[in-house]
């Protein structure tokens, strides 16, 4: 389904411009402007481009996105303004966080880019976090102690690669791991590389291509009392991992 003709419509009316002034900026006669705004005719692909550069947005938000809803000044625009942020406030003007439902990976994975699908999202607001767009996510696995299973990160949209911090935390949206909360350790031309705080899993390189989205750590919510007893056991687990490397440094000096 195409937005084209209800968004140029609702983007002409902002300006309170007449069809004739848009058309005669446009280069076109307003008969024929006028059949794009009825949804009578569309289009050729480089009138669509003047007409998206006319009205100060891109062609993907232009045909994709109902700008009734989700005007552009309300958005976060991101590379190429491919996929776009909605921003929400509630009503003591704070960011509205959306709830990412835990084991759900896949399904944020196929709706991150649709506005309709983040708008069906649970929010909160923190009063803290205010400049910038915030997102939480359920932290999942052993990999990132001290979070575990009912854990949220929330995470602050990064809106370019340079804004990557060494060892610096960051909620990664990917094509084969979905949802994956890791430390960032360098960036090589084609892939960055990560690791996890658990030593037991070894660093691994993430290919650019398959980067989707990525948030940087803000702050953790704990749905979950940690139980001592498991604080022992990750000491335990801590020991075997420093015995491992002790030994792997042995025989590597035995070697040499």
């Amino acid at each position: 389904m195409s937005y084209l003709s209800e968004n140029i419509r609702f983007l002409r009316s902002k300006k309170q411009f007449s069809q004739q002034r848009v058309a005669d900026e446009l280069g076109i006669t307003r008969v024929r402007y006028a059949k794009y705004e009825d949804a009578t005719s569309e289009p050729p692909l480089d009138l669509l481009n003047k007409i998206a550069r006319y009205f100060g947005v891109s062609v993907d938000l232009l045909i994709n996105i109902d700008l009734r809803k989700f005007p552009p000044e309300d958005m976060m625009k991101i590379a190429e303004n491919k996929i776009i942020i909605p921003v929400s406030v509630d009503t003591q003007g704070n960011n509205q966080i959306e709830i990412i439902p835990q084991k759900a990976s896949m399904g944020y994975l196929n709706g991150f880019s649709d506005p309709e699908y983040i708008e069906s999202l649970q929010t909160i607001s923190l009063p803290f976090l205010r400049n910038g767009k915030f997102r939480a996510f359920p932290a999942d696995g052993d990999s990132m102690p001290p979070y575990k299973d009912g854990t949220y990160i929330v995470g602050k949209y990064v809106e370019d690669l340079s804004e990557l911090k060494t060892d610096k935390t960051y909620v990664f949206i990917t094509l084969n791991d979905g949802i994956t909360y890791k430390r960032f350790q360098f960036h090589e031309a084609d892939s960055i590389c990560v690791k996890a705080d658990n030593d037991f899993y070894e660093p691994y390189k993430i290919p650019l291509t398959d980067i989707k989205e990525i948030w940087e750590f803000a702050c953790s919510i704990s749905t979950q009392e940690y139980d001592p007893d498991e604080f022992s056991s990750h000491n335990i687990q801590n020991l075997f991992i420093d015995i491992k490397k002790d030994l792997k440094t042995i025989k590597t000096q035995i070697r040499s």
